[in-house]
């Protein structure tokens, strides 16, 4: 299992430099982005994500072979790596650390309903 996770923070973070680099090709980068910006862009996507889920979760018109909640999910992780990697936070390590910490919880701790 050290081995996957190894992996997995090896790839995100190579994946997450990448996607930074085509923000700052296409233009989005030329002046620096506010946090408040890039959190607002990062939940519009989820937005999007449920409207695709309102609408009927049909085919993406950009990537085919997949629904609009996985194009729209999909978007919601490109704009964290983005975002990571033009603050220089290691979100790879953190999802792994985080899933350690969640394994280690009592059931549906905090008694919530939902």
């Amino acid at each position: 299992m050290e081995q996957e996770k190894q992996d997995f923070i090896s790839s995100f973070r190579h994946t997450s430099r990448a996607v930074h680099e085509i923000a700052v090709d296409k233009g989005w980068w030329e002046v620096d982005r506010n946090d408040g910006e890039m959190i607002a862009l990062m939940h519009s996507e989820l937005s999007e994500a449920l409207e695709g889920l309102r609408r009927g979760n049909k085919e993406s018109e950009h990537i085919k072979g997949f629904t609009a909640v996985e194009e729209e999910l999909a978007d919601v992780v490109i704009r964290i790596m983005d975002y990571a990697v033009s603050r220089e936070q290691d979100i790879a390590l953190a999802i792994v650390k985080k899933i350690e910490f969640n394994s280690g919880r009592e059931y549906k701790h905090g008694g919530k309903k939902f």
